[in-house]
């Protein structure tokens, strides 16, 4: 079997329960600019990373990684002790919790 190849991308998520106020805080109290807008989501350049602020149950920060095969890896990570944490097949992408507490989005290239 071919190991998948993880990418990580500058990209950090953070999921909160009040979009409103959280944009707020990251546009107007930290000056960030907005880089992008999704239905369900804004990001935000931020240096060296881009914040993507979405509405959630707050997994904590999320890192993202990117692979050629999303359930090739998400089945290696399973078995390597990751935890699913949430899986969304419409976009498609899921987040996994690591054996050591790093929450992180992957997502297929």
């Amino acid at each position: 079997m071919n190991r998948p190849a993880f990418n990580a991308t500058r990209d950090v998520i953070i999921q909160v329960e009040d979009m409103g106020r959280a944009l707020k805080f990251y546009g107007e109290t930290l000056g960030l600019k907005v880089s992008k807008e999704y239905g369900h989501c804004t990001g935000f350049e931020a240096g060296g990373v881009q914040l993507f602020v979405e509405q959630g149950k707050r997994p904590g920060p999320v890192f993202e990684f990117l692979v050629p095969d999303l359930q090739a890896a998400k089945q290696k990570l399973l078995a390597a002790g990751c935890q699913l944490v949430e899986e969304d097949p419409e976009l498609p992408r899921l987040y996994l919790r690591d054996p050591y507490g790093l929450t992180f989005n992957l997502s297929q290239r």
